[in-house]
């Protein structure tokens, strides 16, 4: 196949065009840029479609596409054409089967391998722990997964429930359940991890076939958003069902089973009806960034584990439409999706202060898990159509400021935080407007102008939110060092985007979940480096930072796991 590159198409913010009318399009392009007849095109394949708006209004949308031919020579009219964003294609197609053979130097199929020897805990139901047990069940594996939290529907009304009422479901909620912390999320799907292997495709593919819009295959910035995200989820269970897996909800898995040698013979598992033992010589510790029991139960049973740096710091909104005249120059884009952002800058005492998990036309949401604790969230549908943009601004923290030496001293500082929010707001998402906050923090010096205006293109801001809320002095939440950060980072973010250090902004807190505040450390077999048998996966093991590089890493555990059956089959 022919890659051709920077293909330009004009959006004028208004007109969206149909599919048929962008493949007349590209059609046209193609045939013009190589030279040959319209007849002898015969599949154009959309890789990557981003936007261009640096002369904005004057936007395009840029298309990246593999060309496949007919009755022609493909390298000889790459010959003739001589343009620098015509290449040979040669795309990267994920195989499973060859990544296991690359570890173990054979596969052993599942029909010359044992029942008892196929089976495979899963712990937890998230990104990692649904696309590890999707990959060993689709390959003749038999995964159990336990998942603490409910099936996605019972999880949907208890989680609605809480945002009405404010009582909360420790085991059932935005952060535990089917489909993990991301169920309710904005359904992000772009990740900075590098996919040579292709597992990055092929996980878009399998959110694909289980539901999700086909565009997140050749979207720069693929998003799916909660409501579509349910039902993928759901998809994929029935999936690992088919194929001849378990998926156990509402268990919780308790405690580790060890030989004398420190290799895993079985999990506890407590359900709604008793805890029982089940016996399983693999598992995989696909667990979340919030399974605080779960690794004091590491703790204590001595797993090696070691405290990793994160950041804290709160929910910004501002009006949608104040986002998309930045980035587009057009307030309200009709062909254009809600404009996104991405902001980061160093301030004066060295942290890093940046925007996280950017949410637009989203709410921020109550994700809180524990009693008597508050944190925060964005997630957003798939239209994205709240009158609101947020995003987390977040400061880099560090093991020093934990205020502690315990490996889980970050735990108990992400503890304070939502002790401090909890309490503020009362159990109610506690608000403050920037102006507010800057000023309390800078004790009423240094004001500019920027930040007294009142935003032009809205009467009034108004919270976006899921759960509620109530205004508080959201400013007391973070120690000194971190507010003045934030209030840096903020001024430095108004003179990137006009009007985002504007008083009027609303920041809410606190956003303290934004990553694992430990790594359970792992060896070169993606197994304990203390516990055999025992393979710490996804972003609360400390191995990825979102859905993708989540599922991703989930599907690089199910090679090795297989890899090591195979091994031992030998």
């Amino acid at each position: 196949m022919i890659r051709i590159n920077q293909i330009k198409v004009h959006n004028n913010g208004e007109n969206i065009l149909s599919r048929d009318e962008l493949n007349r399009v590209l059609v046209k392009y193609v045939a013009k840029t190589l030279r040959v007849g319209n007849e002898n095109i015969d599949k154009i394949e959309i890789i990557r479609r981003s936007i261009d708006a640096r002369k904005k209004p004057e936007i395009y949308d840029i298309y990246l596409v593999d060309v496949a031919l007919k009755g022609v020579d493909e390298k000889k009219v790459i010959g003739k054409c001589k343009d620098k964003n015509v290449s040979i294609s040669d795309p990267v197609k994920y195989d499973f089967e060859k990544q296991v053979r690359d570890k173990a130097k054979k596969v052993m199929s599942a029909a010359e391998i044992g029942e008892e020897a196929r089976k495979v805990v899963v712990i937890g139901a998230g990104p990692a722990g649904l696309f590890c047990a999707y990959m060993l069940a689709q390959n003749g594996f038999k995964p159990i997964v336990f998942e603490r939290g409910a099936d996605v529907d019972k999880r949907t009304a208890v989680v609605e429930h809480f945002w009405k009422t404010g009582e909360l479901d420790t085991s059932t909620n935005v952060q535990f359940g089917e489909g993990g912390a991301g169920t309710f999320s904005d359904g992000k799907l772009n990740t900075m991890v590098k996919d040579k292997d292709g597992r990055g495709k092929a996980a878009l593919q399998i959110f694909v076939d289980n539901g999700a819009q086909e565009d997140i295959l050749y979207d720069a910035k693929p998003h799916i958003g909660t409501d579509v995200l349910r039902n993928v989820v759901k998809s994929m269970r029935e999936h690992i069902i088919e194929h001849g897996g378990e998926v156990h909800f509402e268990s919780t898995v308790t405690g580790l089973i060890l030989d004398e040698k420190n290799a895993l013979k079985g999990v506890r598992v407590k359900d709604t009806q008793s805890e029982k033992e089940v016996t399983a010589k693999r598992a995989v510790l696909a667990i979340g960034h919030s399974a605080r029991d779960t690794f004091y139960m590491l703790k204590e049973l001595g797993a090696m584990m070691e405290k990793k740096p994160f950041a804290v710091g709160f929910r910004v909104e501002h009006p949608q439409s104040l986002i998309n005249l930045s980035q587009y120059g057009i307030a309200d884009p009709k062909s254009l999706p809600p404009a996104p952002y991405k902001l980061t800058t160093t301030v004066e005492n060295g942290r890093g202060v940046y925007s996280f998990c950017m949410c637009p036309g989203g709410y921020v949401v109550n994700a809180s898990s524990e009693p008597g604790r508050l944190a925060v969230n964005g997630m957003s549908y798939s239209a994205r159509d709240g009158k609101n943009a947020n995003s987390a601004i977040i400061i880099t923290v560090d093991p020093k400021d934990f205020g502690g030496e315990d490996v889980l001293a970050g735990v108990e500082f992400q503890r304070r935080l939502e002790e401090k929010a909890y309490k503020l707001g009362e159990g109610k998402i506690p608000i403050e407007k920037y102006g507010d906050f800057k000023k309390a923090v800078l004790k009423g010096s240094q004001e500019n102008e920027s930040s007294k205006e009142s935003f032009e293109m809205v009467d009034e801001m108004t919270p976006c939110m899921r759960g509620e809320y109530v205004f508080a002095n959201v400013h007391e939440i973070l120690p000194d060092e971190l507010n003045n950060c934030f209030v840096q980072g903020m001024e430095k973010f108004g003179r990137m985007i006009k009007g985002y250090n504007n008083y009027d902004a609303l920041v809410s807190g606190v956003e303290s979940r934004t990553s694992s505040p430990v790594r359970i450390d792992r060896g070169e077999n993606l197994q304990s480096v203390n516990i055999s048998g025992l393979y710490p996966c996804g972003e609360g093991a400390g191995y990825a930072g979102g859905i993708m590089s989540a599922a991703m890493d989930g599907m690089k555990v199910a090679e090795y796991v297989v890899a090591d059956i195979s091994l031992n089959m030998s």
